[in-house]
């Protein structure tokens, strides 16, 4: 297809329309489902990036937002090592080909929506020592990696989750670099990668990590062949990487975390597109031992996914409807639940969610960091908006949430942010300062 082929093409779908959005209520543990509209051309509207110029996302009133580090390679999730250190994964993994004109031409027009930044394919490691806001130090923590995404720590083991290959790394105390290889635990799967991204989390006692393996495609377009393996959760044995589907039918489970007030794994999950601005929405849940969640064949519990052949009654008749609706479209792509009262009591029980913004509906959705109240173990009332204004008053996006972490030695919440490339903390403004963390001196792992 010739240049001007394409940005006709392209001219067309950025107009499409499936339906207007009709601003349903689809936020909370029974959203609004409208009818199925499946059309030609998807509704598409992208945000074109912006400068922040001097200014900051808006927090609540009593917090107070800084840049803890800038000028990243496209910074996707977070983790806060024990000493207060925080690790930041960046990169962009591979997709899968296009099928269709329609795909080359959304995909054209969404990446007006990123960064021109080039993914980093390693860990940073930002120190902030005396929890001012701005790290005073700043290193390439590992290099050489293949699309990390998910981190985790296990006692002195480092795991890292590539695109391809779940990596196991000796950490020390301090340390501000690694040069040993990483040892793979397990490949991941990623053929096509039409998601790429895995996200990462053990549980409590470090005897289990759980890796979420989105799809590879939008809804079985490509066959089942294509997805074996995929749109599910892994548990993996750390010491000895044996894995098995721990819950299956999550079209892009992005982000994983245990609920620490009941123990639960909990995830943020993307759903499918092309259905409707208003279909379907994404959503938080409890990630169930066992349990099937529909995709592709179903949505939102038994909703029926028409465009999928063949069908699996058996299969949509034993699907899990999700807990928590969070709104069609908004990409829900960071989870982290509250570590009791490190942001204050009002942000004691629950957890924060990342929206990193729609393309696929008229009016533009997420571009924020929420807020979900938990009460006994479950999602309590509708999402409170925390971090805003990465939208600014022309439509165009000055940043998107991606991870979010919670900091407890300095009582913040952590944002990274891959359109501006920046890790943006967020503490409460009259808190006392934490003291300077007591590191031992800085080492590099040179092969132990």
């Amino acid at each position: 297809m010739s240049a001007r082929a394409l940005t006709a093409l392209a001219a067309v779908l950025a107009l499409a329309a499936c339906g207007g959005d009709r601003g349903l209520d689809q936020q909370g543990p029974e959203p609004d489902l409208p009818e199925l509209a499946q059309t030609l051309l998807p509704t598409i509207n992208i945000a074109s990036p912006a400068q922040w110029n001097g200014e900051t996302p808006s927090v609540p009133q009593g917090f107070t937002i800084t840049a803890l580090a800038t000028d990243l390679a496209i910074p996707r999730q977070m983790l806060v090592l024990p000493n207060g250190d925080i690790l930041v994964a960046e990169g962009t993994g591979s997709g899968a080909p296009k099928m269709r004109p329609k795909d080359v031409i959304a995909g054209i027009l969404k990446a007006r929506g990123k960064s021109a930044t080039k993914g980093g394919d390693r860990i940073t490691l930002l120190r902030d020592a005396d929890r001012d806001g701005v790290a005073e130090a700043r290193t390439v923590f590992i290099d050489g990696l293949n699309a990390p995404y998910g981190l985790a720590l296990i006692g002195s083991d480092l795991y890292v989750a590539n695109q391809d290959a779940l990596l196991r790394f000796p950490y020390q105390d301090g340390q501000t670099r690694i040069t040993t290889a990483g040892q793979e635990v397990t490949k991941l799967p990623s053929e096509l990668n039409h998601h790429w991204t895995k996200a990462l989390t053990a549980n409590a006692d470090g005897t289990r990590l759980y890796v979420g393996i989105g799809s590879n495609s939008n809804a079985a377009e490509r066959g089942m062949m294509a997805e074996q393996d995929r749109a599910l959760v892994w548990e993996i044995d750390p010491q000895t990487g044996m894995h098995r589907s721990y819950a299956t039918g999550l079209r892009n489970p992005t982000a994983l975390d245990f609920n620490p007030a009941t123990g639960e794994l909990w995830a943020v999950v993307n759903e499918r597109d092309e259905i409707g601005p208003e279909l379907v929405p994404d959503y938080l849940t409890s990630v169930r031992e066992g349990a099937f969640y529909g995709w592709p064949y179903s949505y939102w519990g038994s909703n029926i996914d028409t465009r999928v052949r063949p069908q699996k009654p058996e299969l949509v008749r034993r699907a899990v409807a999700p807990d928590y609706a969070l709104g069609s479209h908004v990409a829900a792509l960071g989870l982290a639940f509250a570590e009791g009262p490190v942001l204050g009591s009002t942000y004691a029980e629950g957890a924060f969610v990342g929206l990193h913004g729609s393309w696929n509906r008229n009016n533009l959705s997420g571009y924020k960091v929420v807020w979900i109240p938990f009460s006994g173990g479950r999602p309590a009332g509708k999402p409170v908006d925390f971090v805003t204004g990465f939208l600014d008053g022309n439509g165009n996006a000055r940043g998107r949430p991606v991870g979010v972490a919670i900091d407890p030695i300095g009582s913040a919440l952590l944002i990274a942010d891959d359109l501006s490339n920046t890790v943006w903390r967020v503490a409460p403004t009259n808190r006392p300062a934490a003291p300077a963390a007591a590191l031992p001196p800085a080492t590099e792992n040179e092969g132990q």
